[in-house]
């Protein structure tokens, strides 16, 4: 649930944390949640899946999927225009999909492997959307379980990638996060949720890998959907809450965000506190 958008199993975070839209944490309860709902610890990592080649696939058709259906709204913001996919994208999309799973990712280049993963993880989650669409949120599309949150598409086994069968969430706490073990990668997942790092409008590949996931941390946190300082007080996404120990701890956030924040924004991240976490679960739909 990327969620960057997908946690792990922990149900005793569920009544803590199993977010409604636009829930907003201050003060000690912020705090608080920081406490409890830290970045959870990894499930097992999927060994099998480390890289150890030279190999790579093709992404080109998912890269024109996205420049069609992928609608930047000019302030920083990508919005999916999820009916046009519908009617024009979904034998591409799936297509798409059969040449991922019938790929082989342990042969793979690092960064190649990398882009793979994302781009698995991104599409399907389209492909979830769709084929449950019209729909208000990810979330209310329960397959059967959604690790932190209680419910969603995310722990349902879904993919199926040399022999083994995978989740959403196997895909990123088992793979992306362990095996890469870079942060940047939670500004390339997307969840399909208006307070998810953009959706890219190319697909990733080993070349345009850290380029274009510097190019997502930077609209995300120049974003106030990402990063937003009010009445003296700094307002987060939930992602930095859930995940803070991905970016080395609470305390390292504000090192992380002035890295891409603009001039404005690095000043007054500098001069307040750390006030609250909020995520909204609405589709990014146009």
């Amino acid at each position: 649930m990327r969620q960057d958008c997908t946690m792990p199993d922990a149900a005793n975070l569920r009544g803590a944390a199993g977010a409604t839209r636009r829930q907003l944490l201050v003060g000690g309860s912020a705090f608080a949640l920081l406490t409890v709902a830290r970045a959870p610890a990894l499930a097992a990592t999927i060994d099998a899946f480390q890289p150890q080649g030279t190999g790579g696939v093709d992404h080109t058709a998912f890269d024109r999927l996205l420049q069609t259906h992928v609608k930047p709204d000019g302030n920083g913001y990508n919005r999916v225009d999820y009916r046009g996919f519908a009617a024009s994208g979904r034998a591409a999309l799936k297509s798409y999909l059969d040449l991922l799973e019938q790929a082989r990712p342990s042969t793979f280049a690092r960064a190649e492997a990398h882009a793979y993963w994302i781009n698995l993880y991104n599409a399907k989650t389209l492909d979830v959307v769709l084929d449950n669409y019209p729909v208000r949120s990810i979330k209310t599309i329960n397959l059967g379980g959604g690790g932190l949150f209680g419910r969603g598409p995310w722990s349902k086994k879904l993919i199926r990638v040399e022999g083994r069968d995978l989740s959403l969430d196997d895909v990123e706490h088992r793979i992306v996060r362990p095996i890469f073990a870079d942060p940047m990668s939670h500004y390339a997942l997307n969840c399909a949720s208006y307070s998810c790092p953009n959706l890219a409008t190319r697909a990733f590949t080993g070349v345009n890998l850290d380029r274009l996931m510097a190019g997502n941390a930077a609209a995300y946190v120049n974003h106030e959907r990402g990063v937003s300082v009010a009445d003296r007080a700094i307002t987060a996404s939930k992602l930095y809450s859930w995940y803070a120990s991905d970016f080395g701890g609470r305390r390292r956030l504000k090192k992380h965000w002035n890295r891409f924040a603009t001039p404005p924004l690095k000043s007054a991240i500098e001069a307040a506190p750390l006030g609250g976490f909020v995520y909204d679960w609405a589709l990014n739909d146009v």
